[in-house]
């Protein structure tokens, strides 16, 4: 797999644009559009990545020093394999892929098919990875309505039941990464994890498509259990 991790080196062409929809809706349509003149798409795909979601994992890294050799990962909601990928690539010691879909293997990365919610998952991450995480990942979503409001709402509870989880499987000093979308109630869940954190930031990479309201919550520096 190629090493060279900045955003697509190749210069964007000239848009293509299809030629007839067929019987797909106009949805699907401007979504095929948008795939084959997205080059981080034709990035992912001549590089060996999973998905294009590989090159936001990769900026936030390279900004923020995530994933340090020998690092212990989880990767929640992994399918498809993209950000395990690129933390085996970056040295992580062990890591362990959880979602509830099917992932196909990759090497070096360990995949479990199940909840993330399952009462057991935490201690079973534990025993898997021999001790605690050193970073959490979460590229979680869940499925969207289109309705702004009501998605923005959902994200930030996934991403706080994301949360509660992270603080039972990291290492003091560790890091926890989710995503939320923009809209101002992802305040509730920033304040609590400034207790958890000695750093808590919000970043938007630049893979992140522009007219997208996703972001991501990058904390370091994790406090323990024994915090208040």
């Amino acid at each position: 797999m190629a090493k060279a991790p900045g955003p697509p080196g190749a210069t964007r062409g000239l848009g293509v644009r299809l030629r007839t929809a067929g019987k797909r809706s106009t949805a699907s349509q401007k979504w095929l559009e948008r795939q084959l003149n997205d080059p981080y798409v034709a990035a992912a795909r001549a590089q060996g990545w999973r998905s294009r979601a590989a090159f936001k994992l990769i900026e936030m890294d390279d900004k923020y020093k995530l994933l340090r050799r020998g690092c212990r990962v989880v990767d929640l909601g992994a399918a498809p394999g993209g950000w395990s990928q690129v933390a085996v690539q970056r040295g992580a010691a062990s890591v362990v892929g959880l979602d509830l879909l099917p992932i196909d293997p990759v090497a070096g990365a360990r995949f479990l098919q199940g909840d993330f919610l399952d009462p057991e998952m935490p201690d079973r991450l534990r025993a898997l990875m021999g001790g605690l995480s050193d970073v959490v990942l979460s590229d979680m979503a869940p499925n969207t309505t289109g309705h702004g409001a009501t998605d923005h709402i959902r994200i930030v509870a996934l991403a706080e039941l994301a949360f509660e989880f992270a603080q039972q499987v990291l290492a003091p000093g560790g890091a926890f990464v989710t995503k939320v979308f923009q809209g101002g109630s992802e305040q509730q869940l920033l304040a609590p994890m400034k207790r958890r954190f000695a750093t808590v930031r919000h970043v938007k990479p630049p893979a992140s498509r522009k007219d997208s309201s996703e972001l991501y919550v990058v904390a370091t520096g994790f406090r323990g259990e024994a915090a208040g």
